[in-house]
């Protein structure tokens, strides 16, 4: 018989929600920049970043990653931040998974 104790410990234990984060396509950032922020933000290899940079290219977006929401929204600020201080209206989102 499951006792209050043994829930709470399950709830502990469940694996937290998970976001997407989304690059979107813009006529003005330059594929070095979003290259360059695959790889400095995302950790992606030159490889990974310039195959998403294409993907966001072609399709419109592409998501990048999949993290917990508070590593998904410190790196859609950062984005929005790299974006800005380098004149660039690069747009990332999230959404949950």
């Amino acid at each position: 018989m499951a006792t209050e104790l043994d829930f709470d410990l399950e709830l502990d234990l469940m694996a937290p929600k998970m976001y997407k984060v989304i690059l979107h396509n813009d006529d003005y950032s330059t594929f070095d920049f979003v290259i360059q922020v695959l790889m400095e933000i995302f950790n992606k290899s030159k490889d990974e970043a310039v195959e998403i940079t294409f993907r966001v290219d072609k399709d419109g977006f592409a998501v990048v990653g999949v993290y917990p929401k508070d590593i998904a929204e410190t790196k859609v600020s950062l984005v929005k931040i790299m974006a800005k201080d380098n004149g660039y209206p690069l747009l990332a989102t999230m959404e949950e998974e």
